[in-house]
């Protein structure tokens, strides 16, 4: 599932050949995605002009003058910029033609979602429960610390509840956690106000390095350009179960926590 930093990245490829431009026309091939299309989008949008492009989250907000398109890829989407005389894929489920620029979404699996609201999209009932930010300045060790206070539940899938923190999915809390040294099933609870101050950094240093590196390409996900990420080469340890830690030698472990992949270090993570 694109994570933070893919969404980020779409978001920053998309920006600058879409800001200002008026959007003509939709195709939508297929409508069922995990939500209905809303009805009316082509005439709610055609002719009206992209002001700029938000992210919450893992949401992309595209934002108009009078209200704003909220889209998540869910599990396998992208969205690409191409021609508009590139012929749809089988998977390219819906196109919002730009002049001679295509945005178009690819959703293998059909768990993404477009939606519109006209009123103040932080409002809206998908966006309003979101935690925190964790690449703005109030997501720090105090923070952690004081948001962990009495939960018994695993320090992972804390990470990974996105009403305490957004966008944190499964590769970055699991790489997140190795860098910080924390055992993943440590009762976020148990975690000393130091701990939590290491492991906001490694949070934040996490994601950033995975932004610089273009995210992570493992199934699907693919930059607005067709290009592919390459944080997945750096990983420590997601997908490296029964490698050879790079840091001690120890041999990676992986487990289930929350009916998901988790892998860590046995040597190294506490």
């Amino acid at each position: 599932m694109p994570e933070l930093p893919e969404v980020e990245i779409t978001r920053r490829g998309l920006l600058p050949g879409l800001q200002g431009s008026v959007l003509s026309a939709i195709v939508a091939r297929h409508t069922a995605l995990r939500y209905p299309l809303p009805r009316n989008l082509a005439r709610l949008l055609a002719g009206k002009a992209l002001r700029g492009i938000d992210r919450r989250g893992k949401y992309l907000l595209f934002r108009f003058d009078h209200g704003t398109l909220i889209v998540h890829l869910g599990m396998s989407g992208s969205l690409r910029l191409v021609p508009a005389t590139e012929a749809p894929g089988r998977h390219d489920h819906l196109d919002f033609a730009f002049g001679c620029k295509i945005l178009r979404l690819r959703d293998p699996r059909r768990f993404g979602a477009v939606l519109w609201t006209r009123e103040d999209a932080a409002r809206h009932p998908l966006l309003a429960p979101l935690g925190i930010e964790p690449l703005t300045a109030n997501f720090c060790g105090d923070w952690l610390y004081a948001a962990t206070r009495q939960r018994k539940t695993a320090i992972k899938l804390f990470l990974m509840d996105s009403h305490a923190i957004v966008g944190v999915g499964n590769i970055y809390a699991s790489e997140s956690l190795f860098r910080a040294g924390i055992d993943p099933r440590m009762p976020a609870g148990r975690l000393s106000r130091a701990r939590c101050a290491r492991l906001a950094d490694a949070v934040r240093a996490t994601l950033e390095d995975a932004l610089a590196a273009g995210g992570s390409t493992l199934r699907d996900f693919i930059h607005s350009d067709g290009s592919a990420g390459w944080f997945q080469q750096q990983h420590d340890v997601y997908g490296r179960a029964g490698e050879p830690c790079r840091a001690c030698g120890a041999r990676i472990r992986a487990l289930r926590m929350g009916q998901r992949s988790t892998f860590f270090c046995p040597r190294c993570q506490r």
